[in-house]
């Protein structure tokens, strides 16, 4: 790296700063902090909803993948994605915006202790947030990992780094400083990856490479399933990314409850979705093509790095880093802002009873310490791995292990064909989803990932279904609950509805 390169991040950071500085003005009681008080314009709400789904592990361990199999990467992966998500735009995510504008609910799992109970929500938040850590301490030795494959820099001080930056910018600022980086994220992506793209245009010889270079890679890199990413999978994931995508992972929730009206909501959900089935594809093809740029790889985590010191000259080289630093400090903030909000409105209230009479700016106060505490401490579990174990399976671990058992209740529980389900069914399938994929993964010692992703979320959601139908616990507040969400609150004449 160069000087320029050096300059290019460091205006980044200072504009990450800035930003968070000026989001601060923003940001007056918990609602601006953790919805932003459905002010986000829908195709702002999209693009950040989008960008939430990216860190630095797509461009290490996701990068290794489309190196060794090629096309699949995008199939298994942006593929399932982008449909799941534009499945959830006429599902979910106008019910996701309607608690917030008529309920007044300010994190993902807040509805759950009316829509259940106390205990449901409670089992929910915290393992969910438990994990969430690890989760987090995974994306930052991923973007330590590039920066020491760039730069040399060693991981403790490329974990500090950006820990430092995003601490200060998602404390001050909450969810408007996150969405606006998520925009800044998408600006730069869109630089540094169209650079990239012609770049390795360039240097295979133009457009027709497009078509061409899939006769010269390995044997299968231009199937749409190749190893261990078969058709199989590819349903698995689709099924759970539905989940995930559309509010199994509760910062993506909050995009929609950040929109002015559920309509803008399914708005912004379709934009997300069009993005990940069109522009994963630009950003993934010099990938695939890598084996004929980089051959004999003995480390393919290294692909991305050893392709941008290749194509890139000085100044994109930094614009590129620049982009995998706003991967994660974009998704590493999003689910700091998010564990802040069930902290701060799902946990801490029932654990303490003054939690509940705080005023507006001690509430204020109490969940930017929590957004700061979450922060720290992924980056301490960060620095203790001292840059082991950043793989696919960590991701893909992590996401068996908690979208499906959690997503399950939390979601379906939203739709009006599943009123039958109550607190027995919620906490029966989570438990068990959990308990399954432990027996699967660490007792069974499966090393099928379709196994470990698909099967304790269709456990969760078979026991889920059968126990609503088998001892219902449907009450006329609960379904009043349920019935609300149908349509926009009086003023929006475009609602979205799911009927029953």
């Amino acid at each position: 790296m160069t000087t320029l390169d050096w300059f290019v991040i460091a205006g980044y950071f200072l504009v990450m700063v800035a930003i968070g500085l000026w989001a601060k003005s923003r940001v007056h009681n918990v609602a601006d902090f953790f919805t932003a008080r459905g002010m986000i314009p829908w195709w702002l709400s999209g693009i950040s909803h989008h960008m939430s789904g990216y860190s630095a592990v797509m461009f290490v361990a996701f990068a290794a993948v489309a190196y060794n199999y090629g096309l699949a990467m995008y199939v298994w992966w942006a593929l399932t994605i982008g449909i799941g998500v534009g499945i959830g735009a006429f599902v979910f995510a106008a019910r996701w915006n309607r608690l917030r504008s008529k309920h007044g609910v300010a994190s993902p799992l807040e509805y759950l202790a009316k829509r259940y109970n106390v205990p449901t929500q409670q089992a929910l938040a915290y393992s969910g947030a438990l994990l969430k850590v690890v989760d987090i301490a995974a994306k930052w030795v991923a973007i330590a990992v590039l920066l020491r494959g760039f730069a040399g820099v060693p991981i403790v001080w490329g974990i500090l780094l950006t820990g430092a930056v995003t601490l200060v910018y998602i404390t001050l600022g909450g969810l408007w400083a996150d969405v606006l980086t998520d925009f800044g994220q998408f600006v730069i992506q869109a630089v540094a990856g169209i650079a990239m793209f012609f770049a390795f245009l360039g240097h295979l010889g133009g457009f027709s490479t497009l078509w061409t270079m899939w006769d010269e890679l390995p044997r299968g890199h231009g199937d749409p399933f190749a190893g261990p990413y078969t058709l199989t999978f590819f349903l698995a994931l689709l099924f759970i990314k539905t989940f995930e995508y559309n509010g199994g992972m509760w910062n993506l929730a909050q995009r929609y409850m950040a929109a002015p009206s559920g309509s803008a909501a399914k708005r912004s959900a379709l934009l997300s979705s069009g993005l990940w089935l069109v522009w994963p594809l630009v950003l993934f093809l010099p990938m695939f093509a890598a084996p004929l740029i980089v051959p004999g790889l003995a480390n393919p985590e290294q692909a991305y790095v050893e392709l941008a010191k290749t194509l890139l000259p000085s100044g994109l080289i930094g614009l590129v880093l620049a982009g995998f630093f706003s991967h994660t400090m974009a998704m590493v903030s999003s689910d700091a802002n998010v564990i802040s909000s069930v902290i701060t409105r799902d946990i801490a209230p029932v654990l303490v009873r003054a939690m509940r009479t705080l005023s507006e700016r001690a509430e204020l106060t109490f969940a930017r310490v929590t957004t700061f505490v979450f922060v720290v401490i992924s980056m301490v579990i960060a620095i203790s791995t001292e840059g082991q174990g950043v793989v696919l399976k960590i991701v893909v671990d992590l996401v068996a292990a908690t979208m499906g058992p959690i997503s399950i209740p939390l979601m379906l529980g939203l739709l009006p064909w599943f009123r039958r389900s109550g607190p027995t069914a919620a906490i029966v399938s989570w438990a068990a989803g959990l308990g399954v994929w432990v027996v699967v993964k660490w007792i069974l010692d499966e090393t099928s990932q379709t196994m470990v992703v698909g099967v304790p979320l269709v456990t969760s959601l078979v026991l889920y279904v059968a126990i609503g139908l088998l001892r219902p616990e449907r009450t006329p507040d609960r379904d009043a609950m349920v019935d609300s969400l149908d349509s926009d609150p009086a003023g929006d004449t475009t609602p979205v509805t799911t009927s029953s």
